[in-house]
């Protein structure tokens, strides 16, 4: 329960943000146009919140935080006097009717500049994308990638994190290949091609790259022992750092999975322990311990395992001054578009499933894991969105923003305005078309969450 509360408020600001900061682009352009602004509403249906400022606007939060608008005064809806035709929508040119409606747009393209800037401003705790285990058969093992490869980009975008990998496999989604730069464990810079002809993976079960076979990199962990907790089990029965354990029981174990496993389960038992020691062996009896544990009581030992050392700065704070952070900001706002665009295209082309479609639940759930995750994952998260938002308006389907424009760009060609009645069929068409979409997302998240 007070994970949906979670989840549902951080929904709330993030809509909340996004939706203000969209339709203030529309409301500021229209004052710089001239344009009386009767209302500024964030939200839809009943005011719970509302304020005339001195500019004669009513501003306003709605009940339904799944909007928002600009009213502004239009002949073809209000009853306009003579002396206030000049401030009407309708009146002005269609340069100015055409900044006024990509205003919102630009608005959010903006806004994830702005966060972005923050966000890299404030520095982004991450680690290098560097190639773990291969899976036997998979599309990366038939590309001859290597553990402990770093992946420096994927096509054209830039590989930094593993965030950026899934970024730029998504912008490969329907292609044949994709080209990964790769800086080899000897320091070779190399190339290898995935072959993506046969691809298909479900996001909801697993990641881009982690369905071609790559698993992120995690340090080999050793049978090894490299310390002993005073006063632990395996301090009382005199087990030693630098002992290797070989069998326990009758068992012969040869990973540390294994071992971790058979203690779990052996809570409060006295088990045989085999050992290399010296290059000898020894058998050494060790009363398991007992732990509390959100599964239950599991058996505790007391000893940390030798791991491979990490790369070199593999943890890093991936953090830019001022300029630099603005400069990559721009540039991942940028590279958001792009993918945003082609993801676009290869959904109407059958190359992405329209399951893949994300409703108000789905980006409930994403909003309050990422504020969960820290500050900086939520600006990333907000930076996305906002992008998508921005480039989903401007699709060329009346009733957004896109298609608002596609009607004032036939308007300029043409010389005169696209007729009352033909909008009106469009907006009806646009209406039922957006109207599909929304319902098909919103039962994508009824069938993710359901099952």
């Amino acid at each position: 329960m007070i994970e949906a509360i979670w989840y549902f408020f951080s929904f709330v600001v993030t809509l909340g943000i996004l939706v203000a900061f969209h339709e203030f682009g529309h409301f500021w352009v229209a004052r710089r146009c001239g344009v009386k602004v009767l209302t500024f509403s964030v939200g839809f249906g009943r005011a719970i919140w509302k304020r005339r400022g001195k500019d004669g606007t009513v501003y306003q939060l709605g009940v339904i935080p799944l909007g928002g608008y600009v009213r502004m005064l239009d002949e073809r809806i209000d009853d306009v006097s003579e002396a206030e035709r000049d401030v009407s929508f309708n009146a002005q040119s269609v340069y100015k009717r055409f900044a006024t409606v990509s205003a919102g747009p630009v608005a959010n393209f903006v806004l994830a500049v702005a966060v972005l800037w923050l966000m890299f401003g404030l520095g982004v705790p991450t680690v290098k994308p560097i190639i773990g285990d291969i899976k036997e058969g998979s599309v990366a093992a038939e590309a001859k990638l290597k553990r402990g490869s770093e992946i420096l980009s994927v096509d054209n975008v830039e590989a930094y994190d593993w965030q950026q990998v899934q970024l730029g496999l998504m912008s490969a989604i329907g292609n044949d290949e994709a080209v990964l730069t790769l800086r080899t464990p000897d320091g070779d810079e190399v190339k290898r091609t995935l072959n993506l002809s046969g691809w298909q993976f479900d996001p909801e079960t697993e990641s881009t790259f982690g369905s071609l076979g790559i698993a992120v990199y995690q340090p080999a962990v050793y049978t090894e022992l490299s310390q002993i907790e005073a006063g632990s089990p395996a301090d009382i029965s005199a087990l030693k750092e630098g002992d290797t354990i070989t069998r326990i029981g009758s068992e012969s174990v040869g990973s540390w999975t294994e071992i971790r496993e058979i203690v779990a389960q052996s809570a409060g038992q006295a088990v045989l322990f085999t050992v290399e020691r010296n290059q000898t062996e020894q058998q050494i009896s060790v009363q398991i311990g007992e732990r509390e544990s959100p599964s239950g009581v599991i058996g505790y030992l007391g000893v940390v395992p030798v791991t491979e050392p990490l790369p070199d700065d593999y943890v890093f704070n991936h953090q830019y001054g001022v300029v630099g952070s603005l400069a990559k900001g721009a540039e991942k706002t940028w590279e958001l578009m792009v993918v945003s665009v082609k993801m676009i295209g290869k959904l109407l082309a059958g190359d992405v499933s329209v399951k893949n479609l994300a409703g108000p639940l789905s980006i409930a759930e994403g909003a309050g894991v990422s504020a969960s995750n820290g500050f900086v994952y939520f600006l990333s998260f907000l930076a996305l969105l906002s992008v998508n938002l921005g480039i989903i308006n401007l699709l060329p389907l009346p009733v957004l923003d896109g298609g608002h424009l596609m009607f004032y760009s036939i308007e300029w060609v043409r010389g005169k305005p696209v007729s009352e009645r033909v909008q009106d069929v469009c907006y009806r068409i646009g209406g039922v078309l957006v109207f599909a979409l929304m319902a098909l997302a919103i039962s994508n998240d009824i069938a993710r969450f359901a099952f």
